[in-house]
């Protein structure tokens, strides 16, 4: 039998021992929090209002920037709430449902750069058909389908913990919630909630980054069988900034398996370093990519500026 837990609710960890120096720490936290709403906010704005990004492939953006904020904002709120106000309980349905959009909307980030990929496959290997192919109503069913795969997935290991008893400490290791932080603390048996989320992670990360490795071979392929240099060198920059995004999200995401699964040795610190890398930096360096290396949103955010300048 395991010992019962009248509990419910659990405690979130800034940076322990670092307590005394929270206020200090939260600074940057702060400044990169209003850098990815200000950055991904600001490219929404440009997508719904400039006709010259009606196109699939900033439609797609737009899902991304929109699925940035949406992580964003959901560990925003206890993430300041421990630094800034030592505010560490949290209700155990309001943990639950921050892991919930937290695990499904990162599989949702993967889902997109994957249809932003096919979309640069159908852009460069079959452009004669691209406006055939990517119409508006396909763009909306592979979002949806994108949003449905990524909200779907994650129900069945979420849904068991509303159920568990919860016997240990009731502390959890980071200022928001993940399933593999609040599994450890269940006493029951977990072989399905342990088992479930690595098959789930194989099928989506595994299998998107290899779709989207795959893919660009092809765009290569059909790339170098083009005869003028300048023509090759217009495609291929094409493709610059998502490939600069893909790199950004799937290496935070190696290497935060790679120091969960093999840096049992390394200071708690570094895992909670890595945590908050791989869900700040996609979101923070995504707009600032897309505004270094497309003209048309460095032309959108120019004008969008400038017609604010002549309003006022």
């Amino acid at each position: 039998m395991w010992p019962n837990s009248s509990s419910n609710s659990f405690l979130l960890t800034g940076f322990p021992g670092l307590e005394a120096a929270h206020h200090w720490i939260s600074m940057p936290f702060f400044f990169v929090y209003i850098c990815v709403l200000f950055g991904n906010g600001t490219l929404l704005l440009l997508i719904k209002k400039d006709h010259n990004l009606h196109e699939p492939m900033y439609y797609f953006l737009a899902m991304l920037a929109a699925t940035d904020l949406g992580l964003t904002l959901t560990t925003m709120p206890t993430v300041l709430g421990v630094l800034w106000l030592d505010h560490r309980e949290i209700r155990n349905a309001a943990c639950f449902s921050q892991a919930y959009f937290i695990h499904s909307l990162s599989f949702v980030e993967s889902g997109v750069l994957l249809a932003m990929a096919y979309d640069r496959f159908i852009a460069i290997c079959n452009p004669l058909r691209y406006t055939a192919v990517l119409t508006n109503t396909r763009v909306v069913k592979i979002g949806l389908g994108v949003l449905m795969r990524g909200f779907v997935s994650v129900v069945p290991p979420i849904t068991p913990l509303y159920f568990f008893p919860y016997c240990h400490t009731h502390i959890l290791s980071h200022a928001f919630c993940l399933h593999q932080d609040v599994i450890k603390l269940a006493c029951a048996d977990t072989t399905f909630n342990r088992l479930y989320p690595v098959v789930l992670v194989i099928l989506i990360f595994v299998l998107d980054s290899l779709t989207i490795l795959i893919s660009y071979v092809l765009i290569l392929m059909s790339v170098l069988s083009i005869a003028s240099r300048e023509e090759r060198a217009k495609a291929l920059n094409t493709c610059v900034s998502h490939i600069c995004c893909v790199l950004v999200f799937y290496v935070t995401v190696i290497g935060l398996s790679l120091i969960h699964r093999f840096g049992k040795q390394v200071p708690h610190i570094v895992h909670l370093i890595m945590s908050y890398v791989y869900f700040l930096f996609p979101p923070l360096m995504n707009p600032i990519i897309y505004s270094v290396k497309t003209k048309q949103i460095q032309n959108g955010i120019l004008h969008l500026f400038c017609i604010h300048r002549i309003g006022t």
